[in-house]
C-alpha cells in the first residue's frame, strides 16, 4: 500500500449566493470574504453571527437541561452538607485529567473533602476499574463521580452499588443500548438529553455539573457564611480539555474554549505557566494546545502515571517546575517510540494491497499507550479506516481513526463478534481482542469498509471557503477572519483557493520548506508551505493556491502572508 498522493480541493458546504453573502456581511458589518466564511460555517443570519462572534459566556445553556443534572446536583449537595468523603474516577487523557483536575479544585473550594483516583492505562485500562472502586470504599467515600468516562461500565457500577455507595456517571461517550445502573447518568448523547449541544467533552461535562451545583447552592443558601467560587477561574482546564479532545468548536465549545485561552495565555494556574515554560511556549492558540501543551500532559498517561497531570494542574506539589520538565522528559520518551512504531507500520504497509479500504496492524512490539498517535498519523498518510493492535501475552489493546464519511464506532459495532470490548466516538475508538481473534476481525472490518467507503472516500479532500482574489486579501480582512478564532475541530481556520499566481523567488527554507512569492495583477504577497520542500521542481510559471492567510510580524512590521496549505499547475 503506497500513501495518497493527490488531494481534492473541496468547498465546505454548497456555496452561498452573492446576494446571501452581501446582505450578511452589511447586517454584521464585515467584509465579503468574512460573510462567506461565516456562511459555510452554519451562520445565516445577524443574531447568529453576532452569537458567533462575540462567544460570550451569558449564552451558554441552562445545566439542567442535561439528563440528570438535577439528581447529581442534590446528591453532591447532601454530600456537602454532610461531610462525606467523594470519590473523582477521571482518565488517562487530557480530558479526563483536567475534568478530573477542575472537579476536584472546585469541590474542594465548596468545603468538600475529595480524593480523586486516574487509572494507570498499562495496568487499570480505560475508564472506572473495579481495583479504584474498591480503594475509594476502603477509604471512606459514599460517592464516586466519574469523569470522561463510565457509560459503558456495567459491571463497575454494580460494583458501587454492592459495596454501598453512590455513583454519578458523567461522560460524553456514545452510550451503549443498555446503560449501567446508577444514580445518575449526565451524558449529553443519551435519548432523553434537551442541551442543545451535544459534541461536549468530558471536561465540558463535568464543567456544566458545577454550574448547576453551584446554582442550586446558591438558592439553598450555602453561601451565606462562605465564599462563591467563581468557576470562570476553571476556563483554562476546560480549554485544554476540550482542544486536546479534538470535539467540534462551535456552539458552546467555541464559548468555553475563547474563554479558556485568555486564561491560559495569561498563565494565571501555576502548574499551566510551569508546563508553558518547559514547552517554551509564549502565545498560546488552539494549534499550541494541541500541538505542545496537550501532548506533555498526555505522555504521563501513555507511559507513566496520569495522576502526574493532575498534580500539575492542581499545584499539589512543591516543585512544580521540575513535575513539569519530567513530563517534558516523558514527551520525548513518547515521541521517539512514536517515530520507531510509525516506521515499523509503514513497513508492514508496504506488503498490502491497494485494494484495501481499511488498515488493521498488529505487533507485540508495541507500546499501548503511543498506537493512537500512530493511527492519526497513518490515517494522514493512507487516508484510511485505521486500527493499530498492540499484542501483550495473547491479548490486544487497539486504538482506531478514521477519514471522514466512515464512523469507526459504528464500524466496530459491525465488526464486533471477535471484539472482547470496544467503545469510542465516530472518529476515534479503543478496542480489545484476543490474539487468535484478530484475522477475523481483521476480515470483518475490511467487510464493513469495503462496503461503506468508496474508491472515491479513500482519495482526501482539502476543503477550503471558495476562490478570492490576492487584492481581497488585505490586513483588515486577514485581521477580520482572525475573529472566528478559535478554530479547530469544527470551525476550521479559514482557508481560501486564488488561481493563476505567478511564482516569484521560491527558495528551501531549512531544508524542509518552501519560501516564495507570489503575484496577480499587481498585487504581490508572501507566502509558506511547510513541509513542502520536495515540490520545490513543481514552482515554476503560474500555480493554483490553496492557503490560510494570517499577519507575519517581522521587525515590528506587519504584512500578510499565505500559509500554503497545497498548489498545483494553474489551469
Amino acid at each position: 500500500m503506497k500513501p495518497v498522493s493527490e488531494k481534492k480541493w473541496l468547498l465546505r458546504t454548497d456555496a452561498p449566493g452573492n446576494a446571501q453573502v452581501l446582505h450578511l456581511a452589511q447586517q454584521l458589518g464585515v467584509l465579503p470574504l468574512t460573510a462567506r466564511a461565516l456562511l459555510l460555517r452554519g451562520v445565516e443570519t445577524a443574531e447568529q453571527g453576532e452569537i458567533f462572534l462575540r462567544a460570550r459566556l451569558a449564552a451558554l445553556p441552562d445545566p439542567d437541561l442535561l439528563p440528570d443534572m438535577v439528581i447529581a446536583c442534590g446528591r453532591i449537595e447532601q454530600a456537602l452538607l454532610r461531610g462525606e468523603k467523594i470519590a473523582v474516577h477521571g482518565d488517562y487523557d487530557v480530558d479526563g485529567i483536567t475534568g478530573c483536575s477542575l472537579l476536584v479544585e472546585t469541590l474542594r473550594k465548596l468545603g468538600g473533602r475529595v480524593e480523586y483516583h486516574i487509572p494507570l492505562r498499562m495496568k487499570d485500562g480505560y475508564g472506572l476499574s473495579a481495583d479504584a472502586i474498591r480503594k475509594s470504599a476502603e477509604n471512606g467515600c459514599e460517592l464516586i463521580i466519574s469523569v470522561d468516562c463510565g457509560v459503558s461500565a456495567h459491571a463497575e457500577a454494580d460494583l458501587v452499588s454492592e459495596l454501598g455507595l453512590d455513583l454519578i456517571i458523567t461522560d460524553h461517550h456514545q452510550p451503549p443500548e443498555e446503560l449501567p445502573i446508577c444514580l445518575a447518568l449526565i451524558n449529553p448523547h443519551l435519548a432523553n438529553n434537551k442541551f442543545p449541544w451535544k459534541e461536549l467533552a468530558g471536561v465540558g461535562v463535568a464543567f456544566f455539573l458545577l454550574v448547576g451545583l453551584r446554582r442550586r447552592l446558591r438558592e439553598n443558601g450555602y453561601f451565606n457564611d462562605r465564599p462563591e467560587p467563581d468557576l470562570r477561574n476553571g476556563l483554562d482546564l476546560v480549554a485544554l480539555g476540550t482542544i486536546a479532545d479534538i470535539v467540534p468548536l462551535g456552539g458552546v465549545n467555541r464559548i468555553l474554549v475563547r474563554a479558556g485561552l485568555q486564561l491560559l495565555e495569561q498563565g494565571v494556574r501555576p502548574g499551566i505557566a510551569a508546563l508553558k515554560k518547559v514547552a517554551e511556549v509564549k502565545q498560546v492558540s488552539c494549534g499550541v494546545v494541541g500541538f505542545r501543551l496537550a501532548p506533555r500532559l498526555n505522555a504521563a498517561g501513555r507511559l507513566e502515571d496520569a495522576a502526574l497531570g493532575v498534580k500539575l494542574l492542581l499545584g499539589d506539589e512543591p516543585d512544580l517546575q521540575g513535575l513539569a520538565e519530567l513530563l517534558d522528559c516523558f514527551n520525548s520518551e513518547r515521541q521517539q517510540i512514536e517515530q520507531r512504531t510509525l516506521e515499523q507500520a509503514i513497513t508492514a504497509l508496504g506488503k498490502l494491497p491497494e485494494h484495501m479500504h481499511s488498515i488493521v496492524l498488529a505487533d507485540d512490539r508495541w507500546h499501548s499507550g503511543v498506537i493512537g498517535i500512530v493511527a492519526s498519523r497513518l490515517v494522514e498518510r493512507y487516508h484510511r479506516p485505521t486500527a493499530l493492535i498492540a499484542i501483550e501475552n495473547g491479548q490486544g489493546k487497539g486504538s482506531c481513526r478514521s477519514i471522514k464519511g466512515f464512523n469507526i464506532y459504528q464500524g466496530l459495532q459491525k465488526s464486533a463478534e471477535p471484539l472482547s470490548g470496544f467503545g469510542g466516538h465516530a472518529m476515534a475508538a479503543g478496542l480489545s481482542l484476543v490474539e487468535e481473534n484478530l484475522d477475523a476481525f481483521r476480515q470483518q472490518f475490511e467487510q464493513v469498509a469495503q462496503a461503506e467507503l468508496s474508491t472515491e472516500d479513500l482519495v482526501p479532500s482539502l476543503a477550503h471557503d471558495g476562490e478570492c482574489s490576492l487584492a481581497e486579501l488585505t490586513q483588515q480582512q486577514v485581521v477580520e477572519l482572525d475573529g472566528l478564532s478559535p478554530c479547530g475541530a469544527g470551525n476550521p481556520q479559514p482557508a481560501f483557493v486564488c488561481r493563476s499566481c505567478r511564482v516569484l523567488s521560491p527558495r528551501v527554507l531549512g531544508e524542509k520548506h518552501l519560501k516564495f512569492d507570489v503575484e496577480q495583477e499587481g498585487c504581490r504577497i508572501g507566502c509558506i508551505a511547510f513541509g513542502m520542500a520536495e515540490k520545490y521542481d513543481q514552482l515554476a510559471g503560474q500555480v493554483d493556491l490553496l492557503f490560510r492567510p494570517s499577519i507575519n510580524s517581522w521587525r515590528g512590521q506587519n504584512s500578510v502572508q499565505l500559509q500554503v496549505v497545497d498548489f498545483r499547475p494553474a489551469g
